[in-house]
């Protein structure tokens, strides 16, 4: 009888154990996406809602039956800006009327002009909340050498912080957009992170203006590898972890073939939004075809088309794309920036 009591009492505390085990293995009922990036090597949780996320791409891809869109990636932490919002942007320099729209008007006009943009995208597309943005270079490219034979000259920060009060003015985004030249990422990235500690300052890398060579930038088309691109998805990322902030949006320009190379290695991570963004100038079958070939049959995350005031009508009287002939793309573009 006692070997039968002691047998009976080791069977309870096994069952119990083995509840217990259980308890702390069971799936929590809140639904989370949970993915491991290759910064941190932790795992970092997804509180959005996945089902939604899903309809917002898909309907982004306007029905594309290739398969390419939407792209299978990773789930953006809370608080992504996409594709809940469609971002419109003004590109531009202070120093330069002939860069952008955005140092070509004064102040006032440029933001009042911004508004209009913004308010047609609004009336074309009422399926996602319209932003804008002020989308600043600040870093740029030059033919001469410089001090440090880099061919890039750094903008000084006061001027940035102009571009950064403006955004709040009109709460809108800032994207610093960085022309490396002779330089690195590794370089001029850290330059600008105080920038991108702030929530709604955002990141563009411009491959044109990256020379691997000894060719001076504007003389011929530089590009970037999957790497360079990756670099800086992991730099944004760690921006974001160690200030706990929602996710950074990075814009990649391309017009050509080899301004992006190996763009299937491209990895988004859940602290950073991708946008390929369509940079080149002409007129509309020049540029549907530029989108067709480089952004839509590579694809990354998230496209962006840029559309040129003065380039793109040149001796070409169809004039600028309107929102409502770009939503007929495959897939809709969720970045416009205006030069």
């Amino acid at each position: 009888m006692k070997q039968v009591l002691v047998m009976l009492l080791f069977l309870a505390v096994v069952l119990l154990v083995g509840s217990c085990e259980k308890a702390r293995t069971a799936p929590a009922l809140v639904k989370k996406e949970t993915v491991t990036d290759s910064v941190s090597k932790e795992p970092v949780t997804t509180p959005i809602d996945t089902v939604d996320y899903n309809r917002r791409v898909e309907a982004l891809s306007n029905k594309d039956a290739s398969g390419r869109w939407p792209v299978k990636t990773v789930y953006p932490l809370a608080g992504a800006v996409l594709p809940y919002h469609r971002i419109v942007a003004f590109y531009g320099n202070l120093y330069s009327k002939r860069m952008g729209i955005l140092g070509e008007l004064p102040k006032q006009q440029m933001l009042q002009k911004l508004q209009l943009e913004v308010n047609r995208w609004r009336k074309a597309d009422a399926s996602v909340i319209t932003i804008p943005a002020l989308h600043y270079i600040a870093i740029t490219a030059q033919n001469t050498h410089g001090k440090n034979n880099l061919h890039r000259l750094r903008m000084p920060y006061h001027q940035i912080d102009i571009v950064v009060d403006w955004a709040k003015e009109i709460n809108g985004l800032v994207f610093l957009d960085v022309q490396v030249g002779h330089s690195t990422l590794e370089n001029e990235l850290p330059t600008l992170t105080k920038y991108l500690q702030l929530p709604f300052v955002h990141l563009g890398i411009d491959p044109e203006f990256s020379m691997k060579n000894d060719e001076s930038p504007g003389s011929k088309i530089g590009t970037y590898s999957a790497e360079d691109v990756n670099y800086t998805i992991r730099f944004l990322a760690k921006i974001v972890r160690e200030n706990h902030l929602p996710p950074k949006v990075l814009i990649v320009h391309r017009f050509t073939q080899n301004m992006v190379t190996d763009y299937q290695k491209i990895k988004p991570l859940p602290e950073v939004q991708v946008v390929m963004n369509m940079d080149g100038f002409g007129n509309k079958t020049l540029k549907k075809s530029t989108y067709h070939d480089y952004i839509f049959k590579e694809p990354v995350q998230f496209t962006g088309f840029k559309l040129f005031y003065k380039n793109d009508t040149k001796g070409n009287g169809a004039g600028l794309y309107s929102p409502e002939e770009l939503l007929r793309f495959k897939p809709k573009p969720i970045y416009i920036q205006y030069q």
